[in-house]
Order: C-alpha cells, then structure tokens, then sequence
C-alpha cells in the first residue's frame, strides 16, 4: 500500500497576534509544521504534498525542496484545501494521510495504528477522533454501530449532535481516488459557507463506503493550535512526552518540570540532568554525564563523563571526562579534547584545546589553538581582534602561561614554553624557552610613607582652607 500526505498549512492564523506565520510558531524548539512533517515521514509517506497559502515563502524555505507544494490562494475551507492537491495526487493509487500543519502532538505510532485499521477494514476513509468530557468547539463524530456516519461541525450542530462527546481532531487516512472523487461532490450550504472536507464521510455512507473511526487515548493529539494559550498548551503537552522519553531511556531528571528539552535533542544512559538546565536544537550528551544546574547549552556535542554546571555553551564540542563551569562561556567553535578543564568566568571563543589541557579561572581565549596538556593561569587573555582583524594565537603541548599575560595574536608559544605572569607577549616564545615581557620591578625605601606624608599635610591644608 502506498502512504501518501496531504499537510494542511494555508491558514493565516490571525489568533497568534504575530508577525510569524502560524504553522511556524515552535513548539519544544521546532516549528509546529516541522512536528507534522516528521510525523507523517515517521509513517512512511512516500509523498507528501504540503498546502500553502499565507506566508508561502517563510513556509517553503524552512520545509526545503523535499515536500511538493500547493498554494490555496483563498481560504474556502479544508475540503478546498485538499482539492488543492489533486493535480499531483490525483491519479495515485494508495492511502492519503490528511493533516493540519498546527497539530504537532499527532504521533508517528497513532498515525500507524489509523493505517492498519484502515486496511484491514477496506475503508475508504479513518478519521482519528478523541472523547471529551467538554467538546465544546469541535466537530461531533456521529456514529452508526461500529462505523462513522458522519461529521458535524460545532456551529451546524443540532441539541442531539452537541452532546455527543467524540470529537474529530482534523487527522484523517483516506482511499486517494475515492477522497478526491468525494469532494468533487463537496458543496458549501453551511453556516460558514466553507467547502468542509468533513462532509466526505456522509458521501462515503451514502455510497455505501465503510468509514473508520480511531478514538486516541492521548487526548493531546486532538490539540490544534490556533492562538497562544494553546500554543502554551501544546509546550507544556509535548515537554512532558519528551521528558519522558529520556527518562525512560536511562537519563535521571532530577526535576523534570524545571528542565527544559527540545525535541532533536539527544541524551545517553546514566546521565543526570540538574534543574534549570536548557538543551536546546540538535545538542548530543553523552553518557555518565552530570548536566547542571542552571547549564544552557545549544546545538553542541558533549562526550561521556562530562560536567558542565552554571554555564553556557553553543555550537561547541566537549570531550569525554572534561569539567566546564561553573560560569563559563563557550562560545560558537569552541572544542575541548579529552580531560579538559574549563572554570569560572572563562569564555571560549572559535578555540580548541588538546586533550588534558586547562583553562581554569578568569581568561578569555578566542581564536586560538592550545595543545595538549596545557595551563593557562588565571586571567590570561589572547589579544585576536585589532578593532579591523581577527588574528590566530597557537600554544603547544606541555606549555605554561602564567596569570595575567597577555598573548598579542598573532602569536606562537612554542612545545613547553614557559610565559611569566604579568607578561604581555608580542612576538613568537620557542619551544622550551621562558619568556618574561615586563619592566624590572624597582623597590624604593621608604617611599610609601612619603606620599602618606605628603598626603596627609594636602588634606589637612584643604580642610584648613575650607574653614577659614
């Protein structure tokens, strides 16, 4: 059988009270349309035609070139969304997959369990539905025995209908050919004067077709987003599955409801999780890791056996056994090898440090390449950027750099190089050589008690004068 898609993500989505069109609005760090797509490639769509229409553009550039498009120039309602795609799905033999581009909660699995029953049943349409002790705003599925008859939506809805408590979601599998023949069929004499796809169902009965409903038990799946609060909703919905997932694979949170993890985000076993931590976009944690408190990190690749707590890093790379934080900041393009150490209030910027190398209080180090087994004392700083240019420091294996130097790039600090403290070094330091770049400290007797003196008899001539 062959799965195809259809993703509804024509509305303008006025409710958002947003400059950003709807469907790109993220949920745990991905745009709810990019939750959707996954979902239904999880299903294994081999085609997946997406209906666009309000910020095409925006829509298009971040799906890219593998989902086909349509646009649905005017909003004359889902049935006429879907007739959209007929000129490319038309003729297909198969099951379509027919979803809204603001459900991000709908499952790959719930998707799967809809094409199964929908094959073993020879129906020409499922639709997934959910019970509601409240399901005041959605449409009521009305059903015949163990068979849907048909869907009514809210405002259409007589007394009888109203108090019915299933609900459709909006999520549909149908026969391709026959879903398209159906609309063809489809009018608009309805309070909203709106082509309704949910009216295929009653053409279906009257033709004598079998339609399917599924009843989700995760009544979050029935959740379309179309302003703020449901948006929030949504998060919340979606942090909890996440959470979920990591604890169940072997991650300790130690509280799960002020640790925030975005959807791409991957965490080995036997890892812990601290609260107020961030990981967010396509970061990687290894195993036997302690993350946090309060750690933010982005887009970066962290080894096993790692800490890193009170601090930053995005789009950097952390060794195994390495130590970062607290209150450090590592910067885009930072690396650090195996059994690193990064402290406090050091910031790290485009630079790598070699295995067992350590960085361990108040420094700056940007665009710099430091070797292995390396110290950089406290409050050293590489000088990259001359108001006009940024300039490269190299550091060898075995080298030590003192408190307080200065390293103006570009420079090279040679294999086991040794640099003062206080040293501000302009040119290259060979391999093996000590390097001290700073005046001789002169000593004068009894100096100090002068300017007290002196001081003193100024201060006293002021108050003098002050008086009189």
């Amino acid at each position: 059988m062959k799965v195809m898609a259809i993703v509804l993500a024509a509305g303008q989505g006025k409710r958002m009270k947003s400059k950003l069109y709807k469907v790109l609005h993220q949920v745990s760090g991905k745009p709810m349309v990019g939750h959707v797509w996954n979902t239904v490639k999880e299903a294994r769509s081999e085609r997946t035609v997406v209906v666009v229409g309000h910020g095409a553009e925006a829509v298009k550039g971040y799906l890219g070139d593998e989902a086909e498009y349509v646009l649905q120039e005017q909003q004359l309602g889902t049935g006429h969304a879907v007739r959209q795609a007929e000129a490319l799905l038309g003729s297909e033999e198969g099951t379509t997959i027919v979803i809204c581009g603001d459900t991000p909660l709908v499952r790959a699995e719930t998707i799967q369990s809809m094409l199964e029953l929908h094959s073993a049943t020879g129906a020409a349409a499922t639709v997934l539905t959910a019970s509601f002790d409240n399901p005041t705003g959605y449409g009521r599925v009305i059903r015949g025995g163990d068979v849907v008859e048909r869907i009514v939506e809210q405002k259409d809805c007589s007394p009888e209908e109203a108090a019915v408590k299933e609900i459709n979601t909006g999520t549909y599998c149908f026969d391709n050919k026959k879903l398209f023949a159906a609309l063809a069929q489809v009018k608009n004499d309805n309070a909203q004067g709106e082509f309704y796809l949910t009216d295929v169902i009653g053409i279906f009965r009257g033709a004598g077709e079998v339609v399917q409903g599924y009843c989700t038990s995760d009544l979050a799946e029935a959740i379309g987003v179309n302003d703020r609060v449901a948006l929030a909703e949504a998060e919340g919905y979606m942090r909890q599955r996440i959470n979920r997932k990591h604890l169940l694979e072997g991650v300790t949170l130690i509280d799960a409801a002020s640790t925030y993890i975005e959807a791409d985000v991957r965490i080995g076993s036997d890892t812990i999780v601290y609260p107020g931590t961030v990981l967010r976009g396509s970061t990687v944690i290894g195993e036997d890791c302690v993350i946090g408190p309060n750690a933010d990190i982005q887009d970066s690749v962290i080894g096993n056996g790692v800490t890193v707590k009170y601090s930053v890093a995005d789009q950097a790379v952390i060794g195994n056994e390495s130590s970062v934080g607290p209150y450090a900041n590592l910067r885009p393009g930072s690396k650090l090898g195996v059994g690193c150490k990064v402290g406090d209030f050091v910031e790290l910027k485009n630079a790598s440090l070699d295995d067992g190398s350590k960085v361990s209080h108040l420094s700056y180090v940007g665009d710099a390449k430091v070797g292995k087994d390396v110290n950089i004392g406290c409050g050293a700083i590489t000088v990259n950027y001359d108001g006009y240019n940024k300039f490269v420091t190299e550091i060898g294996d075995n080298a030590f750099v003192g408190s307080n130097v200065n390293l103006i790039a570009p420079v090279k600090i040679g294999d086991g190089a040794y640099v003062v403290a206080g040293s501000t070094i302009t040119h290259d330091v060979p391999a093996g050589d000590l390097s001290i770049a700073r005046e001789r400290q002169v000593n004068k007797p009894g100096y100090a008690d002068k300017i007290r003196a002196r001081a003193k008899v100024k201060k006293e001539n002021a108050k003098k004068a002050k008086s009189e």
